[in-house]
């Protein structure tokens, strides 16, 4: 018997991890927000203090640095590691679960040479790859 309400966005059980519950933030982003935070990861490497700077950024907070210019970084860096995921990926998780393909997401990233991706740079490609037919239309 299949459940009458949506579970995708379900809390947690209390052995997930906390990884997953980035992802699911993280997933809720839109693309163009996904690219900013990746384009950003390399300066903080901390996802919840990214997704917070690039808010700002979004909402012209005084930064060094602009939204389209956070944007357009993370394309940068998505294309240069988009091959690499491709490679080592095949096609995208097959999970009904968001937290399950989450991790499958991240287990497929541990398997990828990234070069000295750090915690946030993961998570951003992790949410990149996942919704890569968006991220790949905001690309080009």
């Amino acid at each position: 018997m299949s459940s009458p309400h949506d579970t995708r966005f379900s809390l947690p059980s209390v052995d997930g991890s906390a990884s997953a519950e980035v992802g699911v933030i993280l997933m809720g982003l839109d693309a163009r927000r996904l690219l900013a935070g990746l384009g950003l990861a390399s300066l903080f490497d901390d996802p919840g203090q990214v997704t917070l700077a690039v808010d700002h950024a979004r909402h012209d907070a005084p930064l060094q640095f602009s939204f389209d210019g956070l944007v357009a970084t993370g394309t940068t860096r998505w294309l240069a590691a988009r091959d690499t995921l491709s490679a080592a990926g095949g096609p995208a998780p097959d999970a009904a679960s968001l937290r399950l393909a989450w991790e499958q997401t991240l287990r497929l990233l541990d398997n990828c040479d990234l070069d000295d991706a750090g915690p946030a740079t993961v998570a951003y490609l992790a949410a990149c790859w996942l919704r890569r037919e968006e991220i790949d239309r905001h690309s080009h």
